[in-house]
């Protein structure tokens, strides 16, 4: 490794150890020398000065914490001796002065995606069977077992388990430890689809466990999750189903496709359980009607569009302590490439915005988006005070393990990931990005809640970052994984689709794996590459709830 500490930024007073360091050992960050008083991990960090209580802990050149026990030289920044903690922010008029990237190289460059009538591009073309309530669940399988495989959209099968060895063991008498030595793994083949529809990409089923039994700001919130997903520029049309008497009714959900999208013009197809024959009749009609909008959707083919139809959601899961340095700033410099173009990214996930709200508000274009931003940060936080929390708890603690000690310090490294461009919009969850440039949308923190907010906001591919690994994914939208270090990539590459370590090795800028990225989006754009959330058909879907259940 050509370097063992990384000082972030001019102002900090904690440096980062990029290799594990042992207490004793001398290393040198920018002409300075350091003596470690303790072991630091990889990831973690120590005090480049004596610090005492009450002192501030300066990381990216914000605060990220505040020190409650005295901390020497060289010491390890630890969760018993600093607690989270921010800086005020203020409303201003402050204009950024910004000065996009070099994107000559891209002018003029487009992907094959699937044209909307509405005007949006989609990356990919599905079919989706959506329930308005969790009582059609049930049938989601059924149909879903009668339809993917016969229309050859079988799941392709990297291994499989081959349980009826143990079966075997067990039969003969074999003791325990001799089934937890037998290796049951067994190499896959690849199943060769047989699309009957060329040009669908798939049949989406997205579960859910609500539509009643909850406060009616909730049904409502579901209702337009459902309907931003129907007129999702990756969707063709849709096949709804109902039981009838939930709250969440048809009406509701066509009224808010027409305030999204009222030029969408695709195919829905809508079935009331309690107005059929049969459990089994309803079933059928559904799988009919599913059948006859695939041969609609099947008349759409990819074809050129350019590079500004490209709506880029922004997302960290499993975060580690590398993740500000290498796959976050890595997306950031995606994010100010594309925007350049006239593309549109979305930052999401406000509780890991804690601590670097003065930033983004200095990168408001308008006064009125700032004032929304800061309004849903506080209502948020708010919220989460009265019952007992706060955006301080937000670390897990894996995050915690891995050198992510505070919410703050979290945060500013997830805040990374919007780049530095200004920010041209500011959506509360459920609404649809209509400007280019980075947008801001209010999600959770949580991974598949947040993942499914990019989607309802219209994001027509997910990058998505991790230092852990996680196997995320989206039903409509293709998650790209990106590993924020080189021993994650080489350890679960089965499930990650870029690999940003070198950075955090030297051997990289984070200007060139930027640029590397944006190539490889642009091929996952046009069907040339198929991530690996997508292959394995990883469809999480987590509408967010933000009332109680009645």
């Amino acid at each position: 490794m050509k370097r063992s500490v990384l000082k972030v930024h001019r102002e900090d007073n904690v440096i980062v150890a990029l290799r594990d360091l042992k207490a004793g050992d001398h290393v040198t960050s920018e002409g300075m020398g350091f003596d470690l008083i303790d072991d630091i991990d990889a990831k973690h960090k120590f005090a480049i000065v004596d610090l005492a209580v009450g002192d501030t802990i300066k990381m990216y050149g914000v605060t990220v914490g505040k020190v409650v026990q005295p901390i020497f030289k060289g010491a390890r920044i630890s969760t018993e001796n600093i607690v989270h903690d921010t800086t005020e922010y203020i409303i201003t008029d402050k204009q950024l002065e910004w000065s996009g990237p070099d994107v000559s190289t891209y002018k003029g460059r487009t992907f094959k995606g699937y044209h909307r009538p509405d005007g949006k591009v989609g990356t990919l073309n599905y079919w989706t069977v959506i329930p308005l309530v969790f009582c059609e669940n049930r049938n989601l399988e059924t149909i879903e077992a009668s339809m993917l495989e016969q229309l050859g959209y079988a799941n392709h099968k990297d291994f499989v388990v081959d349980t009826q060895a143990l079966i075997d063991i067990h039969k003969k008498g074999g003791a325990p430890e001799d089934i937890l030595a037998t290796d049951i793994i067994i190499e896959g083949q690849e199943i060769k689809q047989n699309r009957i529809f060329k040009n669908v990409d798939g049949i989406k089923f997205l579960r859910h466990d609500g539509g009643c039994g909850a406060i009616d700001q909730d049904v409502e919130t579901l209702c337009r999750l459902l309907a931003s997903y129907v007129v999702h520029p990756n969707v063709a049309g849709a096949t709804i189903l109902s039981l009838g008497c939930q709250k969440a009714q048809y009406d509701m959900l066509e009224q808010a496709m027409e305030q999204m999208s009222p030029s969408h013009k695709k195919p829905v197809y809508f079935l009331e359980q309690q107005q059929s024959k049969s459990e089994r009749h309803f079933i059928s009609d559904a799988v009919k009607q599913t059948f006859v909008g695939l041969i609609e959707a099947d008349k759409v083919e990819r074809s050129p569009a350019p590079l500004s139809k490209l709506v880029i959601g922004l997302e960290c899961g499993g975060s580690d302590g590398f993740s500000g340095l290498s796959a976050n700033p890595t997306l950031g410099h995606t994010s100010d490439l594309l925007t350049e173009l006239g593309g549109s990214t979305v930052l999401s996930e406000f509780p890991e915005l804690n601590g670097v709200q003065q930033e983004l508000i200095n990168r408001c274009t308008t006064r009125n988006l700032a004032v929304k931003f800061k309004d849903l940060m506080e209502s948020y936080n708010n919220v989460a005070f009265h019952q007992g929390s706060g955006f301080e708890d937000n670390p897990s603690p894996g995050n915690v393990k891995d050198g992510l000690i505070t919410d703050a310090m979290k945060s500013a490294g997830a805040a990374k990931k919007g780049g530095t461009s200004p920010i041209a919009d500011v959506l509360d969850y459920t609404e649809l990005v209509t400007q280019p440039g980075l947008n801001l949308l209010c999600t959770p923190g949580s991974d598949v809640e947040s993942t499914t907010g990019l989607a309802s906001a219209g994001s027509n591919i997910i990058l998505f970052t991790t230092g852990l690994g996680t196997p995320t994914g989206n039903p409509i939208a293709p998650v790209i994984k990106v590993s924020t270090n080189n021993a994650l990539y080489d350890r679960m590459s089965d499930i990650i689709d870029f690999n940003t370590g070198d950075i955090i090795t030297g051997d990289s800028t984070i200007e060139e794996k930027g640029t590397e990225l944006l190539d490889y989006i642009i091929d996952v754009a046009s069907g040339v590459e198929t991530p690996a959330a997508v292959r394995l058909r990883q469809d999480d879907f987590i509408p967010w709830k933000r009332g109680i259940s009645l």
